[in-house]
């Protein structure tokens, strides 16, 4: 397992490189600068990455959002002095929290977790997404489109909408093996979610979903394109 950790409170890194030692963990890499451990991310892949929150420069938060972004597979612990700022959020899915002071046991918990998460995982993928300051690991069965916003992309749950700092292009490569199908330049659908299709002006597609109201609809190429998509699949 290769761990990289970042804090800048240099005690707080040593202690958590000694307890990760003890529970087995050797390939360690730490940093005390959040902006020389990002350029490190880029360079190299880390399976699991312990992020204190409260940081000068780049929050944990920040940094966390910019890890997924390069490498989602990337299980994100985070740690902090406070309780409250745990973020229920974290608690499911790529994600841990740990909190001030950290024992063995809780190392040793948080491994753990990893463990099993690295082995339901590969079956299923995670979306790391935001709403207002909050971040969020979306399950990929539960959206219903995906929206094109300038620089980043809206992706649409039945609770609510999440943003991505992601291309759509990146998403849907990342999609390329569920049934997930691009019907607009601007546009991917999860097909399992669909409830209806109707024709409109061009021959263009206006599709509707299971539980939501909202309604879009495709390009003209896009309705072409998925006709013989659903043909294939039907065949």
């Amino acid at each position: 397992m290769k761990v990289m950790i970042v804090d800048d409170e240099k005690l707080a890194l040593s202690r958590l490189k000694r307890l990760l030692n003890e529970n087995g963990v050797e390939d360690i890499t730490a940093f005390d600068n959040p902006i020389e451990a990002l350029k490190e991310i880029t360079k190299t892949r880390f399976d699991v990455v312990f992020l204190d929150i409260s940081m000068p420069n780049i929050t944990g938060l920040e940094l966390a959002d910019s890890i997924i972004q390069i490498e989602p597979k990337t299980f994100i612990v985070f740690q902090t002095a406070y309780e409250e700022f745990a973020l229920e959020a974290f608690k499911n899915g790529g994600m841990g929290y740990l909190v001030k002071p950290i024992e063995s046991i809780d190392i040793k918990n948080i491994l753990d977790k990893i463990k099993s998460f690295k082995v339901s995982s590969n079956d299923s993928k995670k979306i790391l997404g935001k709403r207002g300051d909050k971040l969020y690991l979306i399950d990929i069965d539960d959206i219903y489109y995906i929206k094109a916003d300038l620089d980043e992309v809206i992706i649409k749950i039945k609770e609510a909408d999440a943003y991505v700092r992601r291309k759509i292009g990146d998403l849907e490569t990342l999609l390329s093996d569920r049934n997930f199908f691009r019907i607009h330049r601007s546009y991917i659908v999860n097909v399992d979610k669909i409830k209806s299709m109707r024709s409109v002006e061009q021959s263009k597609l206006q599709i509707s979903f299971d539980g939501i109201t909202e309604v879009i609809t495709s390009s003209k190429d896009g309705a072409k394109e998925f006709r013989e998509y659903i043909e294939r699949r039907s065949l």
